[in-house]
């Protein structure tokens, strides 16, 4: 059975930085063997090459898709088992409950992300300022967070994530749009909170860490400007009590069409494994 890494775990006062900012940031989970073997199945999704045999939600593929564009790959647990260990790693659940204040963790979905190098003025795969939860409105409560998994070094040099610290006490705001690349013209429309500021924190890392934020922390990321890929998953988590809800906003979300009639119901089952507490199941 697979165990949490214990000196991974935050404290009393790395849970409280996150209730009061919205984010954290771990130490190295994944060893550089694991990311090695990690970035090898990586691309074997680029080439459509389907470990399990079961397509993901969406997925960017070599001759089919621009070579400059941000790629995102739904759901890349259902096609790799190696991809599926990152997805459900029990330490990166551990993290998420004591974090959240949860007493169970599931997989909402995972992102597979991949930024290119050498971007130019007018292909910069920008991710631009939203929160997760404008996208994730099937849920009842933003009862959810991401934990975004470096494969790579990070910093401002490559599209490194920004965050917006104490936002996660803002509410739903208006301005949310992952594609939009334009970040400056979109964070002078965002209507924020009076007495707050929109103050951005980058998340430097080193390969193995993983960063944790709340579905309402305003983030996003710039341009990559080396000649290195940015590679990352982000594995998108909820507490085991989140209900889904049936919105005219949220149900074009796959996860809200995995529980169609069932509104007020928890999100259960195989479609959404258990990661904390390790070795729970359905």
């Amino acid at each position: 059975m697979f165990t949490a890494l214990e000196n991974c775990l935050p404290t009393e006062q790395d849970a409280a930085f996150f209730k009061e900012n919205g984010y954290w940031v771990s130490p190295v989970i994944f060893s550089p063997d694991e990311l090695s073997e990690i970035v090898e199945h990586q691309d074997k999704m680029y080439h459509g090459d389907y470990e399990t045999g079961r397509e993901p939600i969406c997925n960017w593929l070599e001759g089919r898709d621009h070579p400059r564009s941000l790629r995102k790959t739904d759901n890349s647990h259902w096609s790799d088992l190696t991809l599926r260990k990152v997805a459900t790693d029990p330490t990166i659940g551990a993290i998420a409950g004591k974090l959240l204040g949860a007493e169970s963790i599931r997989l909402f979905h995972d992102q597979l992300l991949y930024k290119p190098g050498r971007a130019t003025a007018k292909e910069t795969a920008n991710v631009g300022w939203h929160q997760d939860y404008v996208y994730w409105q099937c849920c009842m409560e933003p009862t959810l967070v991401t934990a975004w998994v470096a494969f790579t070094d990070v910093d401002l040099s490559n599209g490194c994530m920004q965050v917006v610290p104490r936002s996660n006490q803002w509410g739903l705001l208006s301005v949310n749009n992952f594609f939009e690349q334009n970040l400056e013209k979109q964070r002078d429309m965002m209507d924020i909170p009076a007495n707050e500021k929109f103050e951005t924190v980058p998340l430097v890392m080193k390969a193995g860490q993983v960063s944790f934020h709340h579905a309402l922390t305003i983030h996003g990321s710039g341009p990559n400007t080396t000649d290195h890929a940015r590679r990352s998953m982000a594995v998108h988590l909820m507490s085991g009590e989140t209900r889904y809800r049936s919105t005219e906003k949220g149900d074009g979300h796959f996860n809200a069409q995995m529980m169609k009639g069932k509104d007020g119901e928890r999100f259960q089952g195989e479609n959404w494994p258990v990661l904390y507490p390790a070795g729970s199941v359905d």
